[in-house]
């Protein structure tokens, strides 16, 4: 399933953004890339509303900004790496290195809950920031995401 969400194509591994408004706007543009369709302006206020809520920097170093969107097809997502850090309000305080951003259809609840059940697990991972950010190419952490996921179920 995270695999498909997450395709190399999707995922920066030299983010630029220093703060969490950035952020959203930088890894946007790579969802948009993935379905142009999607409207930018109403995905960025879907994104901070749900934010608004509670920081979705929710361990240690890892973010995962979610919303629904009205102008998404199923789910689209991306991942994000900074080696600087960026200041996102987390939960913890502490900046965050590995951010995966998705947006969902609306009406997709149930998948929606998959994804998020799928990702409780997985950033229980042992190391699981210590290991992505040690990937240098897109390819190399789309498969460490897509081996994570096959221990679990497996």
């Amino acid at each position: 399933m995270l695999g498909e969400l997450f395709p190399k194509e999707n995922i920066v591994i030299n983010l630029e953004s220093e703060d969490k408004d950035e952020l959203f706007e930088e890894m946007l543009e790579t969802l948009v890339s993935a379905q142009p369709q999607i409207d930018r302006t109403e995905a960025l206020a879907a994104l901070r509303l749900r934010e608004s809520k509670m920081s979705t920097g929710i361990m240690p170093g890892v973010a995962v900004p979610h919303a629904i969107s009205r102008t998404v097809r199923g789910a689209v997502g991306a991942v994000g790496i900074s080696r600087a850090g960026i200041d996102y309000d987390s939960l913890d305080g502490s900046p965050v290195h590995v951010v995966f951003m998705i947006l969902f259809a609306e009406g997709s609840s149930e998948h929606h809950l998959q994804v998020m059940r799928v990702f409780a697990e997985l950033l229980h991972v042992p190391d699981f920031e210590r290991c992505i950010l040690s990937k240098k190419t897109p390819q190399e952490i789309h498969d460490f995401i897509i081996s994570c996921e096959a221990e679990l179920a497996g």
